[in-house]
């Protein structure tokens, strides 16, 4: 595989909780070993119906404020015609459409180009579901360009 593209799989356990779980020090460790001063993107992604991908700070609040946000928008009760797992899991399968699951992002000399306060997060609502998969991609210039 060229070195202008990379890929890594996170295994994230989500708890038995709804949760936001910052991904920025996996992205940033990733980038570290694959993108040696290059520039390109980061794509993250998470291959699930249920969980979704966000930019937003984290450790004052805001990622519980999103979760708070996501209850009154998608409230956990019997309205959604989706309906096995726990009370108002439909709710979790329209989460993707409000939270992405995917977010692309710079990378600018081998680093994560993040404003001041923003993290990479996982949001998962689904309690039925704990273990997460989330895809790594970095797509940047080649070594032997960048070295030039």
């Amino acid at each position: 595989m060229s070195d202008a593209f990379t890929t890594h799989v996170l295994n994230v356990s989500s708890g038995s909780s709804e949760t936001v779980v910052d991904l920025t020090r996996d992205c940033e460790s990733f980038l570290r070993e694959v993108a040696a001063g290059r520039d390109g993107l980061l794509n993250i992604f998470v291959p699930h119906a249920t969980a979704g991908i966000a930019v937003i700070e984290t450790g004052a609040g805001s990622d519980d404020d999103l979760l708070a946000a996501l209850h009154t928008l998608l409230p956990a009760d019997d309205r959604w015609q989706h309906r096995h797992g726990s009370p108002g899991h439909g709710r979790d399968h329209v989460l993707p459409a409000i939270v992405p699951p995917h977010a692309t992002l710079p990378v600018v000399d081998g680093s994560l180009e993040l404003g001041t306060w923003q993290s990479v997060c996982l949001v998962d609502t689904n309690v039925d579901n704990n273990n997460r998969h989330v895809r790594l991609s970095f797509f940047g210039g080649c070594a032997e360009l960048a070295a030039r």
